[in-house]
């Protein structure tokens, strides 16, 4: 019975993008209507302005090196396996090593599962990773 329910939603939904594909290939683009009647055009007086000089000061410019360095690297090194990970704003899918890292370190009393995690936990272990990144050893 599910079977046939899956073949007939799909074929159903091939049809609605067949269709919707086939639409847009025959609707006519409008064109805009051509107007014959010609109106003057008012005469227009320019002004000769100078141009301005653009002081040297105002075109330094940035060389890489110096770009790069006030880039500010943002992650976390694993001192074991030398791996940086950058996303682990999100408790539940952060990596194994930064949990127990966290334990190690002594900034969370243990790795928590995701069935105990409420907003005050959240809370602490925010400040926790934001410690954590403080600490040179897991820096990148």
């Amino acid at each position: 019975m599910f079977e046939v329910l899956f073949i007939l939603t799909t074929i159903f939904v091939a049809y609605v993008v067949y269709e919707v594909v086939n639409e847009k290939k025959s609707v006519p683009k409008p064109e805009a209507p051509k107007v014959s009647v010609e109106q003057p055009v008012p005469e227009t007086i320019v002004e000769k302005i100078k141009p301005t000089k653009i002081k040297s000061a105002a075109l330094k410019k940035t060389t890489p090196k110096a770009a790069t360095q006030n880039i500010v690297k943002k992650g976390l090194r694993d001192p074991k396996t030398g791996e940086v990970a950058t996303t682990y704003n999100n408790y539940r899918f952060t990596k194994r090593w930064i949990k127990d890292a966290l334990v190690t370190e002594g900034l969370l009393e243990k790795v928590y599962k995701n069935n105990e995690l409420d907003p005050v936990i959240e809370a602490l272990i925010k400040s926790a990773l934001i410690k954590l990144e403080a600490i040179d050893n897991y820096k990148p």
